[in-house]
């Protein structure tokens, strides 16, 4: 019997590609591919690139030598790069870049195993010509969930060879919610193999997107915006549940449009308190949130459903109105601020963290001054800062009024300095609350436990440090402690542990000061 071709997936971006990096290893093992973790162990090197700012796409090329030049020394015969700067830039990136042996679409996904199998055979396969995916789409979001499009990370298996491979687990039919607004038609599991091993896994509750932000290009290479069926994403969770995962983050290019496409703009808000009342999650995190979307009603499930964290990602942008308008975008300093008063009125811990662009075409030191006062006034947990950059096909790539770019650079600086002095001082306002923390690694040298509370996402928010293993409880990834924050380092938190859950059981286990203890369950409000 043949040895199983071998492939290695290497994702690079955000929390989107991941998920579609699961999508292509469950193609491929239901194909009979098997999975290794280290390129040079493969057949084929699959790099899921990222095409969203020139950082990003440095670094996907960078991946693609690194992984071109195992080739000659060991067992790599072939280098495929995917994902969205495949997409994007399709044959003009296979024309610049050589040492990729194939450049592939979304359209082939759905054929990923053959199409490797073609260049691992010698042969080619023509790269795609770049297309503006948002016209493959109805115009009318009411339209579109019966389009067949390619829709990365919204793959279904059904009766497909992932049951035969062991991807799905079984009984998953999940009735749709609310009833008659997306009608299940039978049991749909998730084509998607994970990746590793840990507690957290994200989901993708949509596709694309129908803003035109004038600094975006993502649109044009990712699509309009369309909903996952309720049925589809419940049914993953669950399937996730059963993999080991406690803790699920929902992605999309904007979660406050999710359902406007399948007659329910309010749909998320029905969806959340389901998602974590499946056994096994212990945490529903919702991130990509547009502040000019936000409404009542969502802000009450994310602060008041029990499982689901009250952490806001808010895609703030800038907060002076002339630089929103230019980006085509809405709000000004006190309407956000509002918007964070308004959800601190209902979880004073809640956490909040949101991306900046400095140095955007026009931009004058006025409004960098009134962006200050915003992130002064914001008390914001997290805070990415970018400057501005030309993106192809983008409306402000013609925009006059640009900025030398040693300006954007000084502004870059300026405040990235400042607001790493307001994080630090969000987190010392933490100091003395008890927070619930998900142990997500344990060095076994020093006894050092890191983990993420309830306000902090995944690699993008900072960490807690939690005191070294005692006599009296033993850390490992996947448990969750409830603990008292009692020092901080810039961003993140240092606390000391007061109860554990217990896995089996579900319960707190005190630590040495039962009576200071309080309850996981609790902290949790399950």
């Amino acid at each position: 019997m043949p040895e199983p071709r071998t492939v290695a997936l290497v994702t690079l971006g955000c929390a989107r590609n991941e998920v579609d990096s699961e999508e292509l290893a469950g193609r491929l093992a239901a194909d009979g591919w098997r999975l290794v973790e280290d390129a040079s162990d493969a057949d084929v090197a699959v790099v899921n690139t990222c095409g969203f700012v020139d950082a990003a796409k440095k670094d996907s090329v960078d991946a693609l030598l690194e992984a071109n030049d195992l080739k000659g020394q060991g067992r790599t015969q072939a280098v495929v790069a995917v994902g969205c700067m495949a997409e994007r830039y399709g044959s003009e990136l296979a024309e610049a870049l050589p040492e990729a042996d194939g450049v592939l679409g979304f359209d082939d996904y759905a054929d990923i195993s053959d199409r490797l199998q073609t260049i691992l055979s010698g042969g080619i396969h023509a790269s795609h010509t770049p297309r503006d995916r948002r016209k493959l789409l109805p115009v009318s979001p009411a339209q579109r969930q019966g389009a067949t499009v390619a829709l990365p990370g919204h793959a279904q298996g059904g009766d497909d060879p992932a049951q035969a491979a062991g991807l799905v687990v079984p009984d998953l039919v999940v009735p749709d919610l609310p009833e008659g607004v997306a009608p299940a038609s039978g049991p749909r599991a998730p084509l998607r193999r994970r990746l590793d091993s840990g507690p957290v896994a994200s989901v993708k509750l949509a596709s694309g997107c129908d803003r035109r932000c004038t600094f975006c290009a993502i649109p044009s290479f990712r699509g309009s915006f369309i909903s996952r069926r309720p049925s589809d994403v419940l049914g993953e969770t669950r399937w996730l549940a059963a993999q080991g995962v406690s803790e699920v983050m929902l992605v999309s290019e904007n979660n406050t449009s999710y359902g406007k496409d399948l007659g329910d703009i309010r749909l998320l808000e029905t969806l959340l308190p389901v998602l974590a009342a499946l056994d096994g999650i212990e945490r529903v995190r919702v991130s990509y949130l547009q502040p000019a979307e936000m409404r009542p009603g969502l802000i009450d499930a994310l602060t008041t459903t029990p499982g689901v964290v009250p952490y806001f990602d808010l895609s703030f942008q800038h907060s002076a109105p002339g630089v929103l308008r230019a980006m085509r975008r809405f709000g000004d300093t006190d309407r956000f601020l509002e918007l964070l008063d308004t959800i601190r009125a209902k979880a004073p811990e809640a956490g909040v963290r949101s991306n900046f662009i400095v140095g955007f075409p026009g931009e004058t030191e006025a409004d960098l001054a009134e962006l200050e006062r915003f992130l002064s006034a914001a008390r914001l947990d997290a805070i990415g800062v970018f400057g501005y950059s030309d993106e192809d096909g983008t409306e402000a790539a013609g925009f006059e009024g640009k900025l030398d770019e040693d300006v954007v650079a000084a502004r870059l600086a300026r405040v990235s300095r400042l607001a790493e002095e307001l994080t630090a001082q969000r987190a010392e306002e933490r100091l003395g609350s008890t927070v619930k923390v998900l142990v997500e690694a344990v060095d076994e040298e020093t006894g050092e436990v890191t983990g993420r509370a309830d306000h902090q996402a995944p690699e993008t928010d900072g960490q807690v440090v939690l005191a070294p293993a005692g006599g009296w409880w033993q850390p490992a990834p996947g448990m969750f402690v409830t603990a008292k924050v009692t020092g901080t380092q810039g961003v993140d938190l240092v606390a000391e542990p007061l109860a554990v859950q217990d896995e089996a059981a579900a319960v707190p286990v005190g630590g040495p000061d039962e009576a200071a203890a309080v309850p996981v369950a609790e902290v949790a409000g399950r």
